[in-house]
Order: C-alpha cells, then sequence, then structure tokens
C-alpha cells in the first residue's frame, strides 16, 4: 500500500534506530566518566571543612607477590576479621570521610573482599580497590561490580618479571577484556626504577594505546629515606615524566595530575616545593592491625576507634619528614586542597581535549572491536604499542612465590 513501508525494512530502521541511541548513550556515559572521578561537588565540600576527603584501609598485610621495593606486604600476619574491619569502616565514615580506597597487601587474597566493597558503598563511601590484579577473574570482577566497587586500580610494573617485581603486564593484558562492558573504571600504575625503566615505556603504550588510563611512578623511598631498589639514572628517568607532562597536556589519558608530575620532576632535579602535607588529616591511612596511620609510611599506636576529628586537624602542618616525600597520594591531596583551582583547573582542560578523540572512536566502532579483539589476544603487547619487539605472549608461565 502507499504510504507504508514494509514491515521488515521499518523492523530494521527501529533496530537501526535502537543501536545508534544505545551506541550514543554509552559515549555520553563514557564523557561523563571521564570527569566523575574528581565528584567536585561533593569533594568541594572537604575543601573548606575540617572533615578528611580519603582513607586508605588496609583489608590484609597478606599478598601472593614479593616485590622487593614494597614495603606494604607482611604474609606472617593473618586477615583482620570480617567484624573488626565493618567496625573501623563505620568510624572512618562517622569522621566524615568520602572515600575509601581498600589495599594491603593484596586486597583480592582476603576472602570476605566482595562483602566490603559492599558494605563500604552501603554506607555511602566512593569506593577503589588497588590490586595487583593476578587473582582477578570474570566472576569476582562481576562480584565486585555487584557490589558497587566504582574504581579499580591495577599496579603493573614491566612487560615480564623480574627478580625485582613480579607484576608485569604479560600476564594481565588478558584481564583487560574483563572490563570490556563493566561500569568499574580502571586505570593502571607502574612503578619505575632502574629495573622497570627499560619497559616502562611499552607499559605505558601498552594501557594507553587500549583507551586505559595509565601512569608509571617514580619510586619513592621507605620511612628512612632509603631506597631498596636503585632508582635508574636522573637523566632517562627525568625524560620519562617530561613525555608524560607532554603526553598529559596533549589530552592522553595520563592517570595523574600534571601537579604530581611536576612534583617528581622536581624530585628528581633536587628543588624544593612549597606544600603543606595534609596526611593524617584530610587523607590517612588505618592498617590491617586497626591502627591510624598518618600515611603509608608515618605509622602511629593510636587506634582508629579512638581518633577524632580533633586529631585529625591535629596534623594540618608541615611535617619534617615531606621534604622529598614520594607518597605521591598524600601530595596529591596536599597540593588539591592547597591549589584547588590550579590542580583541578589542569585537569579538567587536559580531561576535555579528550572528548574529540572519543567523538571520533565512537564513529569507528569497528575500530574499538579490534582494540578488544588485540586484548584478548595474548600477543596483542606486539601489535598494540609498536615497542615491545619480543615480548612475550599473555600466557607464558610466570613463576609466583607460594600462595597465602
Amino acid at each position: 500500500m502507499k504510504g507504508y513501508l514494509p514491515t521488515r525494512l521499518l523492523h530494521g530502521q527501529v533496530v537501526v534506530g535502537c543501536m545508534f541511541f544505545h551506541h550514543r548513550m554509552k559515549l555520553l556515559d563514557k564523557i561523563g566518566r571521564e570527569f566523575s572521578g574528581y565528584n567536585i561537588l561533593e569533594s568541594g565540600k572537604r575543601l573548606v571543612d575540617r572533615k578528611p576527603l580519603q582513607c586508605s584501609l588496609y583489608v590484609t598485610d597478606r599478598c601472593n607477590l614479593d616485590c622487593a621495593y614494597c614495603t606494604e606486604y607482611d604474609n606472617s600476619q593473618p586477615h583482620p576479621s570480617l567484624d573488626d574491619l565493618k567496625k573501623w569502616i563505620r568510624k572512618i565514615r562517622e569522621l566524615g570521610t568520602m572515600r575509601i580506597a581498600l589495599v594491603g597487601g593484596e586486597p583480592l587474597v582476603h576472602p570476605n573482599i566482595v562483602e566490603l566493597v559492599r558494605y563500604c558503598r552501603e554506607l555511602g563511601f566512593a569506593t577503589s580497590l588497588t590490586t595487583n590484579g593476578f587473582l582477578l577473574t570474570r566472576k569476582l570482577l562481576a562480584e565486585l561490580e555487584d557490589a558497587g566497587l566504582q574504581v579499580m586500580q591495577i599496579s603493573v610494573d614491566r612487560m615480564t618479571p623480574s627478580p625485582i617485581t613480579r607484576k608485569s603486564f604479560k600476564t594481565i593484558l588478558p584481564k583487560l577484556d574483563y572490563f570490556r562492558d563493566s561500569k568499574i573504571s580502571l586505570h593502571i600504575t607502574g612503578v619505575i626504577c632502574a629495573d622497570t625503566l627499560p619497559e616502562s615505556r611499552a607499559v605505558l603504550e601498552t594501557g594507553l594505546s587500549r583507551g586505559i588510563p595509565t601512569e608509571v611512578r617514580l619510586v619513592h623511598a621507605d620511612p628512612l629515606h632509603r631506597f631498596r631498589v636503585d632508582r635508574g639514572p636522573r637523566e632517562e628517568l627525568e625524560r620519562f615524566i617530561d613525555s608524560m607532562i607532554e603526553r598529559k597536556r596533549r589530552g592522553e589519558k595520563i592517570h595523574t595530575s600534571e601537579a604530581i608530575l611536576n612534583y617528581q620532576r622536581s624530585l628528581l632535579r633536587g628543588e624544593h616545593v612549597e606544600w603543606t602535607c595534609m596526611a593524617g588529616y584530610k587523607l590517612f591511612f588505618v592498617s590491617a592491625q586497626g591502627k591510624f596511620w598518618i600515611c603509608s609510611m608515618v605509622h602511629t599506636d593510636k587506634h582508629i576507634m579512638d581518633v577524632t576529628l580533633d586529631d585529625l586537624y591535629a596534623n594540618y602542618r608541615k611535617k619534617s619528614c615531606q621534604e622529598g616525600c614520594g607518597v605521591y597520594c598524600a601530595v596529591s591531596a596536599s597540593l588539591l586542597v592547597e591549589k584547588p583551582a590550579q590542580v583541578l583547573g589542569k585537569e579538567i582542560v587536559a580531561r576535555t581535549k579528550r572528548i574529540p578523540s572519543m567523538f571520533r572512536r565512537s564513529l569507528t566502532p569497528d575500530a574499538d572491536k579490534a582494540t578488544h579483539t588485540a586484548i584478548a589476544n595474548p600477543d596483542g603487547t606486539r601489535e598494540m604499542n609498536g615497542g615491545t619487539n619480543g615480548s612475550p605472549s599473555a600466557d607464558s608461565g610466570v613463576t609466583l612465590r607460594k600462595s597465602v
């Protein structure tokens, strides 16, 4: 009949229209997630009041790896009980803390990690988890997502393992495909030292080539200001930091602020940086024994259950240990509180520059599909980053310490 479309054609148009709408909604969701991490409205409250912004909670001291530079695992310690952890989490929330980072050790070795994530979300925390990723499975990721986990940081130091660090990309690479349709925001971090430097650029390229926010940080000293591993040649380290600054300014997904990159460059140059440490105040740590820690390097014997807001505020001061500090989360929170317009302004500009490329990618979904195919391909490192000739396939064996 005239004026009517054939049923098959009409159905096809409806399907295409639905696919177009779904595709655009996914794009808008991605754009929104570029800026959601800062949660400017809520975080802004913590710039003007006396309550803490973030707490890092050690859900366990135990770890399945034994990286030589790490000072933050102890397999002689048992897991804290679920009841104790929940009690400490409630106290952390009562202090007004908005964000909680579940750390370790290796958080995924704790048998109740999913329940802990769910409990944090029920209390209203913005919740993240830092892991080496070795124990991550599709099932566990789905359970963490269902529990409400918002952000996961996977630590990757090299393309291949070494005696210094076991955290290699070849083990994690196939697992990146788990995040294809996940609501959990993923980012990748690594550590730069003499041992990892030859492969650090490949780590960065591998993450960025897959559209994953990635950063590689300078290794920091232990509590006695000693480096447990060789830091590496200053000139080469500085060139690497400079390259990340330039890429950050171009809008690439370097997962740290320009303020922290500039700070790390100043550390390398031995330059003084004027700032006031907010660790123990706007940001603090709670150990796997429930002890209140100023930061990961400065510990106290005070129990978190005995801490008051006045105790936290007393740590709002310059500290004798802050010169040369490498606890970058503490430095980042401090610079954010001290110079919010400068730090946030540059970050928002950098993230805004990502939007055109996101639109371009949205117009070529086949390219996105190819990227995910490469992720699932064990030899994807050779195909994607152009700088890892001879990289191992992802299913090559990795020798780990005995599981805990």
